[in-house]
């Protein structure tokens, strides 16, 4: 043990949750991790369900583990936090206990939404909150009124899934404009939650928790909370935010006109603003920023993350193996095998997330298509690896396209964050398509890092936002995008994007299953 001081930070991630650990350098001290994935209730289609008893056990496990492997007295951590998904949402009844919490991807209202569509206040909501009924709170209480009555009734507090977590460490209900934003029942310019949403929708008053902005001290570590966790009793309890917020925090887009791509098991083109940015054709959402005073509007790559870790395990278990052996990533090795071929995939195209268009967002059904097979060792693993990542980036790009529009900028550089940048192939196929420069910063887990720094701000370690970046945040490396494969690029994202059509086509006519829709699409 030492007497340094250390910051922990929560992650209520789509995949896992986590527990990482930082020094007060900003320097990751240890990192502890274990997958979990939502549950569906067979005779509600659609649904997913958040196990906040599971989640919560393996948050506390992650806790004690990332203690141990830093040999950290917990004495001396300064100050927790916690991040998560966006949209999911916790009911509580008046004691306090967990009644109903679902995931971003719940989509069970889709009668709901049908229903709100044709209240004609939809494009009200999205002028107001910036996000449309897909995945938002007010269709799913719409839901829970009609199915599950009793647990509407009973419903005395609401939070979202980071608020929740920060719920369970210090008692309190609380959230921040990041991730309460996320809930389609804020005002974005307010960065409060809106009367007039409540009431169009027609939703419960009187539930919500207050708000308070990213960085904020908002309790301590109960003893309940410290029994279970390993932490201190009267530890503070600092607001954190949404994962895509935080994550820009965590490479320093704090101010206007700057873009990322927070690259996780959703895949995020971002830019950042200094007043909200609503789309007039309602394609990306708008949310609000973890720094006061800015906006973010992002397209969402649905599981794009989600697609890599498919191919890995479903047909990468010979690198799987090696990887173990070698003490390596099996991603590294998968880059390895895809990094010889040429742009195009050798003419192997993958078809996965859509670029996000909120009024019809809906996804092709999984493919890899176009396969040459006379020729096997140049149609093969290699080459689907490359078309997933380059499918990914095709995604991207047509999400960064609709924000260029949007804005009337185009940046020469963008950010590529998250745990998709740990490789080096993916950020050179999103230089090559974007014909841009593409920065990976030292901390590839920015959430986590942007987290941190929001503990460090309520610890008094910095003095704002714009301190914890100067002091925090460096570039690791900046891919140059490659000319020739630029122009190469230009064609086969034309052909990606005709097939998508195409094979959407197919998906509208009930022949194959989209990967995934929204309620009412």
């Amino acid at each position: 043990m030492d007497s340094k001081q250390y910051i922990m930070t929560l992650d209520a991630g789509s995949g896992s949750g986590r527990a990482v650990l930082f020094d007060t350098d900003g320097k990751e001290v240890s990192f502890a991790q274990k997958e979990w994935l939502p549950k569906t209730i067979p005779e509600y289609p659609g649904s997913y369900v958040f196990d906040t008893t599971e989640a919560w056990e393996i948050l506390g496990v992650c806790i004690r583990e990332s203690l141990k492997k830093g040999n950290v007295d917990a004495g001396d951590v300064i100050g927790v936090s916690a991040t998560s998904q966006r949209e999911g949402f916790v009911l509580y009844d008046k004691d306090g206990k967990e009644i109903w919490a679902c995931p971003n991807v719940d989509s069970r209202a889709v009668d709901e939404v049908v229903e709100m569509l044709e209240m004609d206040i939809v494009e009200k909501i999205y002028g107001i909150g910036g996000d449309w009924l897909n995945i938002i709170a007010p269709p799913r209480f719409r839901w829970i009124k009609k199915h599950e009555p009793e647990i509407f009734a009973q419903a005395q507090h609401m939070n979202m899934l980071s608020d929740w977590v920060l719920f369970k460490l210090s008692g309190r209900f609380v959230t921040d404009p990041s991730v309460g934003s996320s809930s389609g029942m804020f005002n974005l310019r307010k960065r409060n939650w809106s009367d007039e949403i409540i009431d169009m929708c027609e939703l419960p008053k009187g539930i919500y928790p207050e708000v308070f902005e990213s960085g904020t001290p908002i309790g301590e570590v109960t003893k309940e909370a410290a029994a279970l966790t390993g932490f201190r009793e009267g530890t503070p309890v600092i607001a954190g935010g949404a994962d895509t917020q935080l994550a820009l925090l965590g490479v320093g887009d704090i101010t206007p006109d700057v873009w990322s791509i927070v690259a996780g098991t959703f895949w995020l083109t971002t830019v950042v603003w200094d007043e909200p940015l609503i789309d007039p054709k309602c394609r990306p959402r708008t949310l609000c920023h973890a720094v006061p005073g800015q906006w973010m509007t992002e397209g969402v790559g649905f599981l794009i993350g989600q697609q890599a870790r498919w191919f890995r395990d479903g047909f990468c278990q010979e690198e799987i193996q090696r990887a173990e052996k070698e003490n390596v990533d099996p991603y590294f090795l998968m880059e390895k095998l895809a990094e010889p071929v040429p742009p195009g995939a050798n003419g192997i195209i993958g078809l996965f997330s859509d670029y996000h268009n909120s009024k019809f967002w809906k996804h092709a059904a999984p493919s890899l298509l176009n396969f040459d097979v006379y020729n096997p060792l140049q149609s093969g693993k290699p080459q689907s690896i490359r078309a997933i990542w380059e499918s990914a980036a095709y995604t991207a790009y047509k999400n960064f396209l609709v924000l260029t529009e949007l804005t009337g900028k185009s940046p020469n550089e963008i950010t590529f964050c998250g745990g998709s940048s740990k490789g080096f192939l993916w950020p050179q196929i999103i230089a090559d398509v974007f014909g841009v420069d593409v920065k990976v910063p030292v901390v590839k887990e920015a959430t986590s890092f942007g987290c941190a720094m929001c503990v460090g701000i309520g610890a008094g370690l910095f003095k704002s936002p714009q301190d914890a970046v100067e002091k925090w945040v460096e570039t690791e490396r900046v891919f140059h995008p490659d000319a020739k494969a630029h122009e190469a690029y230009k064609k086969c994202f034309e052909r990606w994007n005709e097939v998508y059509t195409e094979v959407m086509n197919i998906v509208n006519k009930g022949l194959l299953t989209p990967m995934w829709r929204a309620p009412g699409t």
